[in-house]
């Protein structure tokens, strides 16, 4: 069996600390970088005038997507996965009827359900041009492959930020006071298509390893894998995440083998103790908004803390070079993830050599045989 990618020589090294991650065992640390020397000559993708190629053209996505993984060094647990999110995060929603639009530097969604009561039942369009597009870059994808990288599961979301697509943010936190029992309904029916959909695209996307990678977060594991995240919670009170978002969430992590929840914002963090109660959460990540220091910053050492007291698996992004020793020192490699950027490769490479990369501030047992086979 294929033990490697010819774009990324640790790999096996790389999926057993992802694995001692998502098990709360170990470090797993990503370090990318531009490469100093492409992987293998891929030919560049000519530049595109008009801004609706990027998402409209799938042939010219996955060609540009191979070029800039053949040119990116993925340094430590860092995933080298082909990233199959045209039309930007929320796949779902085009495929359920939301109308794209493209603009170029992401899509803008156009809600489609103006009449609640008259809206015909969701469900998963597969003539939709949308659903054509993603299949056309997973098939194309998968075919050029020749074992140089993996290939990323799209970004579907789900839950109430998806029927937010559909129905228009506004609108809909009025429809969950005045008719919360429709609002279930539509979340209920969007995880059967969101579960209906994954398995369609996992054909695509699960690897020789039975494991599958989500681009976003850089996650990999065995079985199926996913982010989940609700980011209309960050307007809404605690209660209301309960009730409407909490037992569609509890359903999508327990289907899936790992899941990791995008807690998007200081504005979200009060739905924090709710996220640590979902038994089959896996991980909690956790981006601070643009005007606020990053990952690696100590003004989030007490956060990640707490949810590894809680018993999840915690994930820090955008952390710059010169944070992560510090973060490992204030938070425990026992179940971090770090996702760094590095400016170069040599600066990549440093920071991996002083951690002594693969085995580095693992604690024992986490390259055990039981990690090693898994995946």
């Amino acid at each position: 069996m294929l033990n490697t990618l010819r774009w990324k020589p640790d790999w096996p090294q790389a999926r057993q600390a992802l694995v001692a991650w998502w098990r709360r065992k170990g470090l797993a640390l990503s370090v990318t970088a531009p490469k100093d020397e492409a992987w293998e000559d891929v030919p560049r993708p000519g530049a595109r005038g008009d801004p609706s190629s990027r998402w409209l053209d799938a042939d010219y996505w996955t060609r540009t997507a191979i070029y800039n993984l053949s040119r990116t060094f993925c340094g430590g647990a860092a995933v080298p996965a082909l990233d199959t999110v045209i039309g930007g995060p929320g796949s779902l929603g085009l495929f359920l009827g939301a109308i794209g639009h493209p603009a170029p530097t992401t899509l803008w969604y156009e809600p489609v359900i103006t009449n609640p009561q008259a809206h015909p039942p969701l469900s998963l369009d597969r003539t939709n041009s949308w659903w054509r597009r993603h299949l056309h870059v997973l098939q194309q994808a998968s075919r050029e492959n020749q074992g140089r990288y993996l290939v990323g599961m799209p970004d579907l979301i789900e839950n109430i930020d998806t029927l937010a697509q559909l129905r228009d943010g506004q609108l809909l936190l009025v429809d969950m006071l005045e008719r919360p029992g429709w609002v279930k309904d539509q979340i209920a029916r969007i995880n059967e298509c969101y579960f209906e959909a994954y398995d369609v695209f996992s054909a695509y996307t699960r690897d020789p390893w039975g494991g599958s990678t989500f681009t976003a977060f850089g996650l990999w594991g065995p079985g199926r894998v996913a982010k989940v995240q609700c980011d209309l919670s960050c307007m809404i009170s605690a209660p209301m995440f309960r009730e409407f978002v909490v037992p569609a969430l509890t359903a999508q992590c327990a289907w899936l083998d790992h899941s990791l929840y995008h807690l998007d914002g200081t504005t979200a963090l009060h739905h924090l103790e709710a996220l640590l109660e979902i038994e089959p959460l896996d991980a909690v990540e956790f981006t601070p908004q643009s005007s606020l220091p990053q990952g690696g910053s100590s003004q989030w050492h007490s956060l990640y803390r707490q949810i590894k007291a809680a018993g999840k698996s915690v994930q820090a992004v955008n952390v710059d070079p010169t944070e992560v020793e510090p973060l490992i020192d204030a938070v425990g490699a026992e179940g971090l993830y770090i996702l760094a950027t590095a400016e170069s490769e040599a600066q990549a490479r440093s920071l991996l050599e002083r951690l002594g990369w693969p085995q580095a501030r693992l604690p024992s047992g986490a390259w055990d045989n039981e990690t090693a086979d898994a995946g």
